[in-house]
Formats: C-alpha cells, sequence, structure tokens
C-alpha cells in the first residue's frame, strides 16, 4: 500500500475460510517473515485452534522461514501452499483483496505515515469488514455474525 515519498506499506492478513472473517493481520515496512508471522501467532493463540488445522498461503519465502516452519511444528498445523501461476487457491484471499481496494478511500498520493494507514485499516478490518459487511456466501451475515449464529446452533 503506498504511503507519501515514495514508501510502501505491506499488510499480512489470516483469513479464517470458515467466517471470512480476518483473525489476524499485521502492518509492516517490509516483508521479513515476522510479517506473516507474528499476526497468525496471535490468531492461533486467541482462537485456540485444534491440532491438524490447515494453514494456507502463497508460496513467499516469508511462509517457509525457519521461524515459520517452527510456529507450524509448535501449533501442529498442516501446511498448504499455492501452486505456482493459480489464483484460483488463494480466491478467498484475492476477493478480500479486490474489496479492500474498492471499499477504501485510498488518498491520491499514498497515505501521511504508517500509522495512519494502520489506523484506517483496523477501522476497516475490524470495525467494518469483521463485524458489518455482509457476505452472500454467509447467508447475508458479517463474519462474527456468522461464527456467533453457528456456535449459538450447535451449542
Amino acid at each position: 500500500m503506498p504511503l507519501k515519498g515514495g514508501k510502501w506499506a505491506y499488510l499480512c492478513v489470516w483469513m479464517d475460510l470458515f467466517s471470512r472473517q480476518i483473525v489476524g493481520w499485521q502492518l509492516g515496512e517490509n516483508m521479513q517473515d515476522s510479517l506473516v508471522r507474528e499476526p497468525l501467532e496471535r490468531a492461533l493463540l486467541r482462537r485456540r485452534v485444534k491440532p491438524g488445522m490447515i494453514i494456507h498461503s502463497d508460496r513467499g519465502g516469508q511462509y517457509l522461514s525457519n521461524k515459520m516452519k517452527e510456529l507450524v511444528k509448535t501449533f501442529k498445523l498442516k501446511q498448504s501452499m499455492s501452486r505456482a501461476d493459480d489464483p484460483y487457491d488463494n480466491a478467498w484471499a484475492e476477493s478480500f483483496w479486490s474489496r479492500l481496494k474498492a471499499e477504501l478511500a485510498m488518498p491520491k498520493g499514498g497515505y501521511e505515515s504508517l500509522e495512519k494507514l494502520k489506523t484506517v485499516l483496523f477501522e476497516y478490518i475490524d470495525g467494518y469488514y469483521n463485524t458489518r459487511r455482509l457476505h452472500s456466501s454467509l447467508n447475508y451475515l458479517n463474519p462474527v455474525a456468522f461464527e456467533e449464529e453457528y456456535y449459538r446452533q450447535t451449542g
């Protein structure tokens, strides 16, 4: 995402495919492994996942780092990666990125600062996408409401 002065910011999101909820995200000035590992670790701890859960990503080097492999092993996850040049493997993530770009009013010339962009993304992801944005694939519920309804019905 563009910042003023020709700089860039990088956003990583982790989505729960069951509810389309963004369960972890992080914004950074670079694409080091911590950009993908730290939000995943926070999401795993918060959601108390069971061993064997599948995490899916593209083939970026950040997803193959030693620290990422250690996290996968610690939580007993199964790691899945997209096939080369197959955009359908990440269709849900691609849908999120297209919605983000369409629904977020990006200022001409980029955001003032990383901190300002972080605030904008928090408002969009946690204040709108997860809690208010309706999804046709979720029976026209938002991701949080969809999960709440599921757990209410399954007790």
